[in-house]
């Protein structure tokens, strides 16, 4: 997964939005369900009658139901492809993707520009109603219904307990070989006019599940089955809590994907693909 394009290969970003509810999320499954990558990789192959596959890599890899608003991948064509294709690419790809999945955007990245890696945050939404009477059949497929009425202001209190640095452990469900430190830089909750709770969700990054794991453990604060401190004892025990359940992922949306100024991409390549410790940690 190289910072710049291999040889005679030009690095393009894509910006693009999906509606996760028919895919078994981003990545492409060896069972051949189907992905918004394989989606999109096989749009590219078709409008640039290429033979091979391009392989996108993508900011954050979203999991079966989750929909994107401002999701970034990039992908390396030849050359030769990217010069004849180029002025028509965006418009090509709109005739030939499904209408659940859209791409906004495609443009030559600068240099050392990585989707995944020079990211410096995610920032996500999830969006629940407490109405009496349920979701708005509008909405049904991107809110979630929580038959419980809602307490913001315990909700945000828990909240300020979980911004920072951590090991999110108790909130992720565990990868071998992977760290779960991240900075959680924003974690709030707002009742929009129209009634519904929207929580704004922003980190460095976050591992499988640990968006959806938080929003289960503040629910559970916000209709009053725990207390305000709870979720920020879960996270310091370090340790899943099977009182913790893992929401629907229906509610959840990636809003946006934050990248540092051009000249900054190498440095933040670098740190991201370093695994972190929390100070203080030992190396075993």
């Amino acid at each position: 997964m190289s910072d710049e394009a291999e040889p005679g290969f030009v690095r393009v970003r894509l910006d693009l939005s999906y509606d996760g509810k028919d895919f078994s999320g981003w990545a492409k499954q060896r069972q051949g369900q189907r992905t918004v990558q394989g989606e999109i990789e096989a749009a590219l192959r078709t409008v640039t009658r290429s033979q091979e596959t391009y392989e996108l890599t993508v900011a954050g890899r979203t999991d079966s139901g989750v929909h994107a608003r401002g999701q970034v991948a990039h992908v390396d064509l030849p050359e030769d492809v990217w010069a004849e294709h180029r002025d028509k690419l965006l418009r090509r790809l709109a005739g030939r993707l499904p209408h659940d999945v859209r791409i906004w955007r495609v443009a030559e990245a600068p240099a050392g520009f990585n989707a995944r890696f020079s990211a410096v945050w995610r920032r996500y939404a999830y969006r629940v109603t407490d109405h009496p009477g349920g979701v708005d059949p509008l909405l049904r497929g991107h809110v979630l219904w929580h038959d419980w009425e809602l307490d913001l202001d315990a909700m945000n209190a828990a909240a300020e307990r979980l911004i920072g640095e951590h090991d999110f452990a108790a909130y992720c469900k565990r990868r071998e070989g992977a760290t779960t430190i991240r900075t959680l830089q924003e974690l709030r909750w707002v009742r929009r006019d129209d009634g519904i709770l929207e929580a704004t969700v922003r980190a460095d990054a976050f591992c499988h599940n640990m968006v959806r794991s938080l929003v289960g453990a503040m629910l559970f604060v916000g209709d009053g089955h725990r207390p305000v401190e709870w979720p920020g004892k879960v996270l310091a025990a370090g340790v899943r809590d099977s009182a913790v359940h893992v929401v629907r992922p229906h509610g959840l949306t990636l809003e946006e994907v934050g990248y540092p100024a051009d000249e900054l991409l190498a440095a933040r390549n670098k740190e991201a693909r370093n695994k972190r410790t929390l100070p203080g940690a030992g190396c075993c």
